[in-house]
């Protein structure tokens, strides 16, 4: 992680409980808690000197201050040094959520049925429809019955990838109709079927990777405009992904043509006011569209929750597609998908890792006042 915190001591007691931790990794644990990050259940607790309690890094609970904090790889060890768990979090039932939802998505994503039973799912593991409920809530965030639309839709891509006609890959994912993995696809693609089939055929797409305080950043663009704005920490890992986006596409290192395009996206990055009106090349349904737009009219320095864009255009029950639109969003920093959060002021996934989004706004923060 290229993110970075104000330094904090740690006293001797601290860095003796600690022992076996390293400071990069203690630094990088507490940004997880900070975060809130759910990604990181299951790989430390954090003890509180003060209750003598531990939390997943996760827990909803108020953060406790940096110095009655210890970290421990497992909650065996917290619990040997005397802490109990947190009643709210739960954290010792964590890693026989992550063993259990595990199981669930590899029986979810070998099912070719349209609709995900919760309590066939939960006898076929052996357990109940409560404790996968819940096991589902805490590793992902997600209910299985969108972890399981998720999986459908990543299988879809792949046959269409490899070259299968969309009527064969639409049976073999489960779809019930042609009409059902439009509407579906069409969200998550941000296309029809027969066009993301195409993997971006005839198009050229030049990029560049350039540096910045979140890391790598790549932006890629064709003769019309941005089509994609990737963050991260290594360049190869960017590159492959843009071109798993588009495989036929014609993707190559770009010329000069658009290096005032990446210098804004830097600078915006940065936290600086923009200069320029970006053009912008993507595909996307007419929903999508209108949620990027409505991002693009949130203020520097501000935030909305998902149900205040929802509202906004006029679709109020439509907060799922809005958290959906963010997800699909190619373009981060240029349409601020990273300004929306949840509904009690917590940070909700981002793409590029909760821990930049958090600096993003902090910048966009300081930098209005």
């Amino acid at each position: 992680m290229c993110v970075t915190f104000s330094v904090f001591n740690m006293s001797q007691t601290q860095t003796r409980s600690e022992q076996g931790i390293s400071v990069h990794a203690a630094a990088r644990y507490w940004r997880a808690t900070l975060a809130r990050d759910s990604r990181a259940d299951g790989t430390f607790v954090l003890a509180v000197r003060s209750t003598h309690i531990y939390c997943r890094p996760s827990c909803p609970a108020r953060r406790p201050l940096r110095r009655n904090v210890v970290f421990y790889r497992t909650r065996e060890e917290a619990e040997k040094q005397g802490y109990r768990p947190c009643l709210r979090c739960r954290p010792n039932e964590i890693s026989g959520a992550v063993a259990l939802v595990q199981r669930a998505a590899r029986h979810l994503s070998e099912s070719a049925e349209e609709s995900v039973r919760l309590a066939a799912l939960a006898r076929t593991l052996g357990t109940t429809q409560a404790t996968l409920r819940r096991a589902f809530q805490h590793v992902t965030g997600l209910a299985p019955r969108e972890l399981a639309e998720a999986l459908r839709i990543k299988r879809f891509k792949m046959l269409l990838r490899s070259g299968k006609n969309i009527t064969d890959a639409l049976y073999e994912t489960g779809y019930g109709s042609s009409s059902r993995v439009y509407e579906r696809s069409n969200a998550q693609l941000g296309m029809t079927p027969a066009t993301y089939r195409k993997g971006g055929k005839n198009m050229k797409i030049g990029y560049t990777v350039a540096k910045s305080p979140l890391g790598k950043v790549l932006v890629a663009a064709t003769e019309r405009g941005v089509s994609a704005v990737y963050l991260g920490d290594a360049e190869s890992k960017l590159i492959a992904e843009l071109r798993e986006e588009y495989p036929r596409a014609e993707i190559t290192p770009a010329t000069d043509s658009f290096q005032r395009w990446v210098r804004e996206i830097v600078q915006r990055i940065e936290g600086k006011q923009p200069r320029l009106e970006l053009p912008l090349d993507l595909q996307a349904t007419a929903f999508q569209r209108r949620v990027w737009q409505e991002l693009q009219r949130i203020p520097r320095g501000r935030t909305r929750s998902y149900s205040q864009v929802a509202r906004s255009l006029g679709q109020p029950k439509a907060v799922r597609a809005v958290a959906r639109a963010c997800a699909t969003n190619p373009v981060s920093i240029v349409v601020p998908c990273h300004r929306v959060i949840r509904e009690d002021g917590t940070l909700a996934g981002y793409r590029w890792g909760l821990s930049r989004k958090e600096q993003l706004l902090a910048q966009e923060r300081a930098a209005a006042h």
